[in-house]
């Protein structure tokens, strides 16, 4: 059997049942930033910067490359479980299909396995299921490289745990682990262990030495994208959305809009949380449809929020089901914009109803948020994400407007929405008693 490309020196591999696959893959599959990587065995591997940078895409690539040459096995995982399939695990499927590969393996999308015809394997987990973290073993020898995609969500301590995945083997294949990510906050556990150590400047493209490798690309080293893309990224008007996803930079924000929350393992409550209130924001192709559920104690004034749904690309019929299976019979405000898609949600049995919203609905719901205590399930990485980028524009000098930048806040919108009638009932009460504390 042979499989060809065209003009990279090809490496013969020797499968388990004596074929022989001709494995020349032209460079030019790659970007020029990454080839030099392919066969890099440094122990810990950081490819970061900005948006459509290609790290993800040459981090799929190197892994299809390694299971066909038959002596590493991938653990892909992410934060969150339900996010792998959709990322990581297509990424890799679509290398797999675009090189014509198709027929050397096995691909069991349901149990997040992808089986090489040597009997090597790309497995894929959520860092959400420890249990399952824990019990993860290849058909064939150990996990030499783990990648943790969109790193910035995993917590130390899980990374930690991961670690402990890649004990025993072979002492001949050196083991990895890689990190792909938008490096989105400067306070982030990656940044003091990695960069701050190393004295990182944002000038730099590369650091190396026998243990550690970090590559910074941004979208200018990415030759596979179009004018569109590379007009949206120059074109980004906020300047720490430009700084991050345009220029690949470490995040610092100043204006940040909610500074009242925090994380917390809510897993042992959900049989308490009988006040709920739920939010939803439509969206399809580039946009997620966002929905938390939450539950609110009034009397202290705490919303908890415990469970979240965050997904591109669902039509009304899926996004119903994922509703029904969250939400059941309880309540959820939807943004009103969207009544034909309300009016399908509602056929299927949920209980929809469109946001009233309003003239300074956005402001007035952000400054009733923030004079409440806001408690976020550690498993919800969306929310967090949200809450920690959600800022102000600012003005040339860095001032704060009283405006907030429309981006990155599906889930905060949708929880807006889900709070609107506590809103108004504390806005009826300003009204009789123009006196209380605003």
């Amino acid at each position: 059997m042979a499989t060809s490309w065209s003009s990279m020196s090809s490496s013969r591999i020797k499968t388990m049942t004596a074929r022989v696959v001709d494995l020349n893959i032209d460079s030019e599959v790659f970007n020029d930033a990454y080839y030099p990587y392919l066969t890099d065995d440094t122990r810990t591997q950081i490819l970061f910067g900005g948006s459509s940078s290609g790290k993800s895409v040459f981090a799929a690539q190197r892994a299809v490359y390694d299971i066909l040459k038959g002596n590493r096995n991938y653990l892909v995982c992410r934060q969150v479980g339900k996010t792998v399939r959709k990322s990581v695990f297509s990424e890799i499927k679509s290398v797999i299909d675009e090189w014509d590969v198709r027929q050397l393996f096995k691909i069991n999308k349901t149990d997040g396995v992808i089986t090489c015809h040597n009997d090597h394997q790309i497995l894929f987990v959520g860092l959400d299921d420890v249990e399952k973290i824990k019990s993860i073993r290849p058909d064939k020898g150990s996990i030499t490289d783990i990648w943790i995609e969109e790193a910035t969500e995993t917590d130390k301590p899980t990374y930690k745990q991961l670690l402990k995945r890649q004990r025993g083997g072979s002492e001949n294949i050196k083991k990895r682990i890689i990190f792909t990510f938008n490096p989105i906050f400067k306070t982030h556990w990656i940044y003091d262990d990695y960069f701050s150590k190393i004295g990182w400047t944002e000038e730099q493209k590369i650091y190396r030495d026998d243990d550690l490798l970090i590559l910074k690309t941004t979208y200018k080293d990415n030759h596979f994208l179009t004018t569109g893309d590379i007009n949206d990224l120059e074109s980004e008007d906020d300047p720490y959305f430009y700084n991050v996803y345009t220029l690949g930079n470490w995040g610092v924000l100043g204006n940040v809009i909610f500074k009242n929350w925090s994380i917390d393992d809510l897993s042992g409550l959900h049989n308490q949380f009988t006040n709920r209130h739920n939010g939803l924001d439509f969206g399809y192709a580039s946009d997620p449809a966002a929905s938390p559920r939450t539950h609110y104690d009034k009397k202290k004034g705490i919303i908890y929020i415990f469970d979240e749904l965050y997904e591109t690309g669902l039509t009304n019929q899926e996004l119903g089901d994922r509703l029904i299976d969250m939400h059941g019979k309880d309540l959820i405000t939807a943004d009103s914009a969207e009544p034909k898609s309300i009016a399908e949600l509602q056929q299927k049995g949920l209980l929809v109803r469109g946001a009233r919203k309003g003239k300074d609905s956005v402001n007035f719901g952000i400054q009733w948020l923030q004079q409440q205590k806001i408690i976020v399930d550690k498993k919800c990485i969306n929310m967090q994400n949200e809450f920690s980028t959600y800022k102000w524009k600012e003005d040339a000098s860095g001032n704060a407007l009283p405006i907030p930048v429309d981006r990155n806040n599906h889930l905060i919108d949708a929880l807006r929405y889900a709070y609107e009638d506590e809103m108004k009932a504390y806005k009826t009460e300003i009204i009789k008693n123009p006196f209380a504390d605003w």
